[in-house]
């Protein structure tokens, strides 16, 4: 057996043993401290082994989460159980899984049949998530009902560095465009979150607290397997929440756009009518979904990004650059946002015609 990485501290080998396989040979994916992907090649097929960053608790609601959405239809890889009949091995409180190897390839947005299929998976993880409800012994994630305050939190942390730019003697160019550009979306981020705090958002709310209801929160093509029959394959389940479907579908639209390089209201049109042939929202929840684009989630983030310096390999000129890019989108959304009612009304009432 060989493997292409030292494995230091990580007791790869301990784990393997626990599972009746025949390792042949490791090959790591991607590695952090917390976190890692190898690729575990065996005689007959190659396995995938995660190691957890979640602890105990947590892990085993994502897992419950996971099967019950596997057992509803979606496509999430298998897991192998343990020679003694265990989802994931912990070794001194740090756990690693091993996952079926999924063969195929990443979607595209720019593939009319892949973004149809894209966006039908989403709609369909949706739907297959009501009824859900975790397991008493687990630590679940929970982002239901607390949109408002997050949300707050975020602009207001962001106003904070905005208003030390202002007291500056100098700025730099960073500055000079957080100084230029924030009042405006710090404006739009107040309009978004008075509109949460109405009706629509609560009863959303209300309705996922009283039937159940999943996010996977990074809900994109390079999450997604498509393999060669055409079946989509949904990866990467660890950060899967407790909330409305609004937030996967603001955080792909995101992604889409952001691909797209601005917004733009006919792929809008044909998200919403996929989104609606197999799993209908009603009006207020799209207006919702409108509130929560509405809020400068792209913008905020870039400037958190180079704030808290959250990327310690990435230079000066690398935030600049993200900063300005996702400036530009943010700002081609305006007539999405003017037109997105009148969007939503002629999609429901084709439905119902």
């Amino acid at each position: 057996m060989y493997t292409n990485m030292p494995i230091n501290h990580e007791p790869l080998f301990d784990v393997l043993s626990q599972y009746d396989i025949k390792v042949v040979s490791i090959r790591n994916e991607s590695y952090k401290d917390k976190k890692g992907v190898w690729w575990i090649q065996t005689p007959d097929e190659y396995k995938i082994l995660k190691k957890i960053s979640n602890s105990e608790d947590t892990f085993k609601y994502i897992l419950s989460a996971a099967e019950h959405l596997r057992k509803n239809g979606v496509n999430i890889p298998a897991v192998y159980k343990t020679k003694d009949g265990k989802d994931y091995v912990n070794i001194n409180g740090t756990c690693y899984v091993l996952y079926e190897a999924v063969e195929g390839k990443n979607p595209s947005y720019n593939s009319p049949e892949d973004f149809r299929a894209i966006v039908r998976e989403l709609a369909g993880f949706h739907a297959a998530s009501v009824g859900f409800s975790p397991p008493d012994n687990t630590k679940p994630k929970i982002h239901l009902g607390k949109w408002v305050e997050q949300y707050t939190e975020q602009v207001e942390d962001m106003n904070r560095f905005y208003q030390t730019e202002l007291e500056k003697s100098e700025n730099d160019r960073i500055g000079k465009v957080i100084i230029e550009e924030f009042p405006a979306f710090y404006e739009r981020a107040k309009q978004a979150i008075e509109g949460l705090k109405g009706k629509e958002y609560q009863d959303w709310v209300e309705k996922v607290k009283s039937r159940g209801g999943l996010c996977h929160q990074d809900f994109a093509a390079g999450n997604l397997l498509k393999n060669p029959s055409g079946k989509i394959f949904v990866l990467d389940t660890d950060s899967i929440t407790i909330d409305i479907p609004a937030r996967d579908i603001r955080k792909l639209l995101n992604k889409i756009m952001k691909k797209n390089g601005k917004w733009d209201l006919e792929i809008l049109r044909k998200f919403i009518r996929i989104y609606q042939s197999e799993n209908p929202l009603s009006f207020s929840e799209w207006t919702v979904v409108k509130f929560d684009l509405m809020f400068p989630h792209l913008f905020l983030g870039a400037m958190n990004k180079f704030y808290y310096k959250r990327d310690k390999e990435w230079s000066f000129e690398k935030y600049l650059k993200r900063i300005n890019e996702m400036t530009a989108l943010e700002k081609t959304i305006t007539p999405v946002l003017e037109n997105f009612d009148s969007i939503v009304y002629e999609e429901i009432n084709q439905r119902k015609d």
